[in-house]
């Protein structure tokens, strides 16, 4: 299937996409932390510390997990959001045992997902196959 957006077009959302991403989640983390009080600047300081260290990650996996085998690839990419999800819901005040219970059962339904996804579209190698 042809292209249908230029190699711009490609670069400016693999580095945009986790741009916005970061900062709905260091909204929503800084939300859940203060759990329905007032905004406070160390409030606002989390978010934003939150969303730079997501936004880091994010492209640091975005950019580093496509290079490995596709069960590596999978497991990083889903080790990534299974933790991202259970920081968030750390946030809301849950005991650490249900956070890290959380991470993974969402860590490993994405690794189901993402793991079928490459074996029927990547050969042994990595390379496409469709």
């Amino acid at each position: 299937m042809p292209d249908v957006f230029s190699e711009r077009v490609h670069t400016m959302a693999r580095f945009g996409v986790p741009v916005v991403l970061g900062l709905v989640y260091g909204y929503w983390a800084a939300a859940n932390r203060r759990q329905g009080g007032p905004i406070t600047g160390w409030n606002l300081l989390f978010g934003f510390v939150t969303a730079l260290v997501f936004i880091v990650l994010c492209i640091a996996v975005a950019l580093w997990a496509p290079k490995l085998q596709r069960e590596l690839h999978s497991a990083v990419k889903s080790a990534f959001a299974g933790a991202a999800v259970g920081f968030l819901y750390s946030q809301s005040g849950a005991p650490v045992l249900r956070s890290i219970a959380m991470g993974a059962v969402v860590g490993a339904a994405i690794f189901v997902v993402f793991f079928y996804r490459y074996y029927t579209r990547e050969d042994a190698e990595g390379n496409r196959i469709r």
